[in-house]
């Protein structure tokens, strides 16, 4: 058994790299023009946008908005940091299934 989850925990690695570099080649490098932008700007001023508000996704967005060197950049961080959680959540997704 030891071997399967090793191999289990590669794999899911892999799965991740694979999809996180899926995502930033397809991630829009400005705001588009679905909700994405109001949660950009919420984001980068740290506001409450229309409910659900989905406050952890915000306080992350904040989080890489704050790693950008110019306002500007502040779209491209935040599609990043989208583009990184959802590679986990297939990562996860991944294990979950194969447990």
């Amino acid at each position: 058994m030891p071997g399967y989850k090793k191999i289990n925990i590669i794999a899911g690695w892999v799965v991740f790299i694979i999809a996180t570099s899926v995502y930033f080649m397809t991630m829009e490098p400005t705001a588009s023009w679905w909700d994405c932008s109001e949660r950009i700007t919420a984001a980068y001023k740290l506001e409450v946008p229309h409910p659900p508000g989905a406050p952890f996704f915000i306080l992350m967005g904040r989080m890489f908005t704050m790693l950008a060197p110019d306002p500007a950049l502040a779209a491209l961080f935040m599609n990043a940091m989208s583009a990184l959680a959802a590679s986990f959540t297939v990562m996860l997704l991944f294990w979950i299934i194969t447990h």
